[in-house]
């Protein structure tokens, strides 16, 4: 019966992961489409909700703190709770992300967007994408697909890279653009940042099923010979 319960409350906690990671992939695709269409309210709209997703993630920290207190886990279960603790923390930082995001769309007043907005939005896609297929893999505790998953982080890179490479060729054209250039490229900075991050919830979740915790990183090499296969 005790067991039982345990797994329950595991579960519980396995949902509740999943609902923070939801809020969270919202506000990253959000901020972004906020500033592609310039919508200020969007962006505030966006800085109240973080409110939201820092009260999840200190609702989930203090079950999880319960449930190490009272059920004396070991190994495996252990594993998965201090585990799941980091997880949530870089959840959290995620949403910081989107928040810095709608601050800089409302921080930018009344100036336009130095250009359209292509490969912004595409990081951000790519991004959640490795988020919500990251969480799937640490319900599952499935160490193929977290072994995978930071593959896409290359692709992150090479339009951050891109991006930057455009932003620079703006200012050396005309040097009054760089506060502009500056906006865009710190938005790119918090998007690739949010892939590294999914890094993070990668390792933990092939630490949670066999152990070993270590650093993975996909080199270019891997990214396009998976890239050519696909």
């Amino acid at each position: 019966m005790i067991r039982k319960t345990f797994e329950s409350e595991i579960q519980q906690v396995k949902d509740d992961v999943l609902q923070l990671g939801s809020m969270v992939e919202h506000a990253i695709l959000g901020s972004v489409d906020a500033l592609k269409k310039r919508d200020i309210k969007a962006s505030e709209q966006i800085i109240a909700e973080d409110r939201d997703i820092n009260r999840k993630r200190f609702e989930i920290e203090n079950q999880l703190m319960i449930l190490i207190a009272t059920q004396q886990p070991m190994a495996h279960d252990l594993r998965l709770l201090a585990s799941t603790m980091e997880i949530i923390s870089e959840l959290e930082r995620m949403g910081d992300y989107a928040k810095g995001i709608a601050n800089i769309n409302i921080r930018m007043g009344e100036e336009p967007l130095l250009k359209p907005l292509i490969d912004i939005p595409r990081m951000a896609q790519i991004g959640t994408d490795m988020l919500h297929r990251s969480l799937t893999a640490f319900i599952n505790e499935d160490v193929e697909n977290a072994k995978s998953i930071p593959v896409q982080d290359d692709e992150v890179d090479a339009l951050y890279n891109q991006i930057y490479r455009e932003l620079m060729t703006f200012i050396l054209q005309d040097p009054k653009t760089i506060e502009r250039a500056n906006w865009l490229l710190w938005v790119a900075h918090n998007l690739e940042r949010v892939a590294d991050r999914v890094t993070n919830i990668c390792e933990r979740t092939i630490f949670i099923a066999t152990g070993e915790l270590s650093e993975i990183k996909a080199t270019d090499d891997e990214f396009w010979k998976k890239k050519k296969t696909s």
